[in-house]
């Protein structure tokens, strides 16, 4: 094992230790009145305003209320909740309670749900509305530990058959039960805060995992404070309070890189509109944000959108839109461009770049990136364009930042360096070991699972593979389980050539795959409306079926040429020799993607075997071959 230990560099943040997450919030409330600090949208473009006060108010009632219903401290309570106010604020209630929270995917299949509340030992839900009740209710009969249902929104009193015994309240109903108590006992919230300690458990997190069952992350209250805090700290140039920063929430806070972020937005005092990823951009556009999270998918999308329009657009606007986006492709994050080129740079910005960032609302300071590993070019092209794109890493065992770009410390292709208190290390075989107060307390009723990734010494096993830059800062270059080794005794990583394709707008999911076989191949996954445009622009009628385009040699001949690119310095034994065109989508709702858009290779080996196979015993043309959809 290296002994070189990586850590925060001076002035990249400050540590901070010893904070529950409910202090956060009182920290914020006694700092800022905040009329608009969170906005729960009403699905029509407008939302309903919560102050920092009424969030602290309706969080106080519903903690009593969670006690008075028979909860007690330490007993689990389910989420199945949409990510919005109404999350943040069950939320906020159990942690004052001393309750420990255990968020649901919803988008979860069925048995998983029933594995998570059963493993978790969960004695009540809440839920985002009856609409959602519907969908636990075949669930309930075999989760008798389940007797409390509370509901976020009622809009109906046509309420699902549910097994006996199994009572049904609403958030109000909770909270009038805390008001009572409340005016009962003035000093009983005093009293629930005084209990809290910062080493208790706060949720619990069952990752979603790209094989296996799930397992449950417990996560203190030190652990995400520390994290929020500490990182925050590191982002220079933030501004605080009710005139500082705007943020659009979108990202599912099931998962903790959202919830982290609520925590440092809320006690930051930044106003948050949540949002869904289907109206993030009109949202944007209402809201006019300074800061948003986003995962590289999302980016991705973006950034495929911008080159189509591109080369969609004719004559002069075409040739000034194609410049610009060259001269952002040769940006490179930390050099920047002087004399005649920073003249080009401002020049571009005036005609194009401006545009780009009217699309997000036209004042974004922050763009905050996790969850997998971006595309260099990407990073580059986006900053080129004013819209600084920080991209951090980390786990849910990590609460999650183990490592982030700072707004003045940024490189294209790295994850940053390590926050203050955080420590780094790149094992001997390549993975990146973590230790600090981010570290889980390790995995619920697991502890073989536990002392697999957490050894003696307190390093976190990430299972990633990584290296750290002269400069000092990580890069990712693969998942050690994603490793994969041929015939020849010669290993790959899939990631790199996995996102040089996921950037070109064809392309809406790539998986190299060649364990056991002599060279790699690849199943790529057309995006279908720039595959339609692209057939439009050749010729073709866009309107064929899906499986009979990707058919169609000029289609072939394009995708060949993007595979030609990816394998572009590359080790010869680690080049794509062969890909099949796959004329579906990887999704959630089918169970080839993580609800965090990780792609589950496993999975996905196993629903295109016979695709994979053809790759191999085919003649050279089957390269060219789609799979057929299914």
């Amino acid at each position: 094992m290296s002994s070189r230990i990586y850590t925060a560099p001076p002035g990249t943040g400050t540590l901070t230790l010893g904070k529950t997450l409910p202090e956060m919030m009182y920290d914020a409330c006694d700092r800022y009145t905040h009329p608009t600090a969170l906005n729960q949208p009403s699905g029509d473009g407008t939302w309903t305003p919560y102050s920092l006060d009424a969030f602290r108010l309706i969080s106080e009632e519903l903690a009593l209320g969670f006690l008075d219903l028979g909860l007690d401290r330490g007993d689990r309570v389910g989420f199945y909740l949409d990510s919005d106010v109404y999350f943040c604020l069950a939320d906020m209630g159990c942690l004052l309670a001393g309750i420990i929270d255990v968020p649901i995917y919803l988008s979860s299949a069925p048995e998983m749900t029933q594995y998570v509340l059963d493993h978790a030992e969960v004695k009540a839900m809440c839920v985002a509305d009856v609409e959602r009740l519907n969908e636990l209710a075949e669930l309930l009969p075999e989760l008798p530990r389940i007797q409390t249902i509370i509901l976020a929104r009622k809009e109906t009193d046509d309420l699902p058959s549910l097994p006996d015994g199994v009572t049904v309240l609403t958030y109000e109903d909770v909270r009038d039960r805390g008001a009572r108590r409340l005016r009962e006992a003035p000093e009983a919230i005093g009293d629930l805060r005084d209990q809290i300690d910062p080493h208790d458990l706060a949720t619990l997190i069952y990752t979603s995992g790209t094989t296996g069952r799930p397992k449950g992350v417990m996560l203190t209250h030190e652990n995400i404070s520390f994290n929020a805090l500490t990182a925050f700290s590191g982002m220079k140039g933030y501004r605080d309070g009710p005139d500082g920063e705007v943020a659009v929430s979108f990202l599912p806070l099931t998962h903790v890189f959202a919830r982290t972020l609520h925590y440092g937005f809320l006690y930051r005092g930044t106003g948050v509109y949540f949002t869904t990823p289907d109206d993030l951009v009109r949202d944007m556009g209402e809201v006019h944000p300074t800061a948003f999270a986003t995962v590289p998918r999302v980016l991705e999308k973006v950034y495929a959108k911008i080159q189509e329009r591109i080369d969609g657009m004719e004559g002069l606007q075409g040739r000034i839109g194609a410049w610009a986006l060259d001269l952002a492709q040769q940006y490179e994050l930390g050099h920047e461009p002087q004399g005649l080129d920073a003249l080009k740079l401002k020049l571009a910005d005036t005609l194009v770049y401006g545009k780009w960032r009217d699309v997000m609302g036209g004042r974004i300071n922050y763009v905050i990136c996790g969850g997998a590993a971006l595309n260099s070019e990407i990073a580059n092209v986006f900053s080129a364009a004013g819209l600084t794109v920080l991209q951090g890493y980390g786990l849910t065992e990590t609460s999650p930042v183990i490592t982030f770009n700072r707004p003045d410390r940024n490189r294209a292709g790295t994850v940053g360096e390590p926050i203050p208190g955080v420590e780094v290390m790149i094992a001997d075989d390549g993975e990146i070991l973590t230790r600090g107060p981010h570290v889980m307390q390790g995995y619920y009723k697991n502890e073989e699972k536990t002392d697999e990734v957490i050894n003696a010494e307190g390093w976190f096993h990430t299972g990633d593979i990584g290296e750290f830059t002269d400069e000092g800062f990580l890069r990712i270059t693969d998942r050690k389980k994603d490793l994969f080794k041929l015939s020849t005794g010669k290993y790959v990583m899939p990631q790199p050539l996995e996102n040089q394709l996921g950037v070109e707008g064809l392309v809406e999911n790539a998986v190299v795959v060649g364990s056991g076989y002599k060279f790699c191949t690849a199943l790529i996954f057309p995006e279908q409306e720039a595959l339609e445009s692209f057939a439009r622009s050749v010729g073709l009628d866009p309107e064929m079926p899906p499986d009979e385009l990707v058919e169609e040699p000029q289609v072939i001949a394009r995708y060949q040429e993007l595979v030609d690119k990816a394998n572009e310095d590359m080790d010869h034994w680690s080049t794509i020799k062969r890909f099949a065109l796959i004329p579906e989508h990887l999704t959630i709702e089918n169970g080839l993607l993580t609800p965090t858009l990780k792609v589950k290779r496993a999975k996905v080996r196993e629903r295109y075997a016979d695709e994979i196979e053809a790759l191999y015993h085919e003649p050279t043309s089957s390269k060219k071959r789609p799979a057929k959809v299914s």
